[in-house]
């Protein structure tokens, strides 16, 4: 095999379930007694597993002690070529429109979202395999401020905003009072 591909990177609701990677007792996952571990922690062995390759093959072959955020940040721009989404460029005549009538010459690239919870699920497999929480490369600042970059970047060509999703809270039960402390003089 010449390259790998990571095709579970760009789609985290993937359906595979890892049987072609082998189980390393090294990273075992916070599951509960004995049942299976979820999809989060066996998609998150998944790329913990990915990345460990990737140093491996990187030339010269890097150890995770010496890995950094700009490694990180490679490891991210590495992954692009697997990309399935549709990153318009400025001079496009699709850019800032969400649904293209006509196909352009536009690159593929992964995902702000799956970027995003890649960092996430990378940044625990690292402390829970040992890491110190402020040596790790995932948390650097560099990576922080490249996905903002990718999720301005593909919000603009897509014309779709990322704003932050607020908390849904169930709704009260029927016939309370609204969650509200009384003011003065009611009673």
């Amino acid at each position: 095999m010449d390259s790998p591909s990571f095709p579970e990177v760009e789609s985290s609701n993937s359906e595979g379930s890892g049987l072609n990677t082998p189980n390393t007792s090294s990273s075992a996952g916070t599951s509960s007694s004995g049942s299976a571990p979820s999809r989060y922690e066996n998609q998150k062995r998944r790329d913990w597993n990915t990345f460990l390759q990737y140093l491996k093959n990187h030339r010269p072959p890097l150890s995770l002690s010496r890995c950094s955020g700009a490694h990180v940040l490679e490891f991210l721009r590495y992954l692009d070529q697997f990309g399935k989404t549709k990153v318009h460029t400025p001079i496009c005549p699709f850019y800032g429109h969400p649904n293209p009538p006509a196909p352009c010459p536009c690159p593929l690239r992964q995902a702000w979202g799956s970027l995003d919870a890649l960092i996430g699920r990378l940044r625990a497999a690292y402390e829970e395999n040992g890491g110190k929480p402020e040596t790790n490369p995932f948390g650097a600042r560099a990576v922080r401020l490249y996905l903002r970059e990718v999720r301005d970047l593909q919000s603009k060509a897509r014309g779709v905003s990322y704003e932050k999703k607020k908390r849904k809270r169930p709704p009260p039960p029927a016939g309370a009072a609204p969650d509200q402390p009384p003011s003065p003089g009611e009673g």
